[in-house]
């Protein structure tokens, strides 16, 4: 069958079609993808502009027909982050329903993370043991722990890197104070978490996910996406400290020269490895492997897993 999966995220509204059945991996089919930064779009109060709700709408349509002219029998459609936290949530899905004809479900921070674990668990096998699996996405940091389908721990954090980079970076670069502040942040919110991990002991194999992984993974000499998804690409964290304060010390338009990094995407860069950074050193991980399966993989083979063989 063909399924859309409809991702209403922090970042961007993101159209996944795939070609699936039980017991098949989903081979992709269509991406339809709009960098939409609904989490640039609250107001002081934190709810959803006017403005950034007529553009959400309207995204979401173009999105449904987008699924409706690929041929998809089912569209699997969620919101995370930006408008889990909105002050006027209710309202955002009410207009998404008015106007569109489709339930918006949220899911929660630990869903997030325990649906890409299994993301990740599918691509990588039982043979890669104890897994942690981490997740930056554009609101929230996912974290997630264990050795079956269903992790020990999962966890999310208030630490995506669009979040952040408007809440704690205005300036462009940005001044090293806002940067030493950030990082303390940072590392405080993580460190809270860290016990909740640590108590089920070194993990086998480190994996993280996200577009933010993925850019720094790049920069720090991964090979390209060109290359094909089962290339291995490694992050380590002496590489991602070497490269911090290089990110720190550029604009956004220069970042966004480096290998593999959108122009979208390189105002958050510096925040994202901040994070990286954070998660790596306090849960004492060397290096880490990218896995190209992420939440939307994770919803779909979920989806897979209940329909009758």
């Amino acid at each position: 069958m063909r399924l859309g999966v409809l991702d209403v995220g922090s970042n961007t509204v993101h159209l996944l079609v795939v070609d699936a059945h039980p017991g098949a991996r989903p081979l992709p089919a269509h991406s339809h993808k709009v960098e939409l930064r609904l989490a640039e779009l609250l107001d002081e109060h934190g709810a959803v502009s006017p403005e950034g709700i007529d553009r959400l709408v309207a995204v979401i349509a173009g999105a449904a027909q987008a699924a409706e002219d690929k041929g998809c029998e089912d569209v699997l459609p969620f919101a995370t982050s930006a408008v889990r936290e909105a002050t006027n949530a209710d309202e955002v899905l009410a207009r998404v329903r008015a106007e569109t004809g489709i339930d918006l479900p949220i899911l929660s921070g630990p869903d997030e993370a325990r649906l890409t674990f299994l993301a990740v668990r599918r691509w990588f096998g039982w043979s890669a043991g104890k897994l942690l699996v981490l997740d930056i996405g554009g609101g929230s940091l996912e974290i997630a722990y264990g050795i079956d389908e269903e992790p020990y721990a999962a966890a999310s954090l208030p630490l995506g890197a669009g979040r952040l980079t408007s809440g704690w970076l205005p300036g462009d670069p940005p001044e090293a104070s806002d940067v030493r502040a950030l990082r303390r942040h940072v590392r405080a919110q993580i460190a809270r978490t860290v016990g909740e991990f640590s108590r089920f002991g070194a993990p086998d194999h480190v994996v993280a996910t996200s577009k933010t992984f993925k850019q720094l993974a790049r920069i720090a000499g991964a090979a390209r996406s060109a290359d094909g998804l089962y290339v291995q690409r490694d992050l380590t964290r002496k590489s991602l400290e070497e490269w911090v304060p290089r990110l720190a010390a550029m604009t956004a338009a220069e970042r966004a020269a480096l290998p593999g990094v959108s122009e979208g995407r390189a105002s958050q860069l510096l925040a994202g490895a901040l994070v990286a950074e954070g998660a790596m050193d306090l849960l004492g991980v060397e290096e880490l492997e990218i896995c190209p399966w992420a939440l939307r993989e994770g919803v779909i083979l979920r989806r897979l897993d209940h329909l009758p063989t």
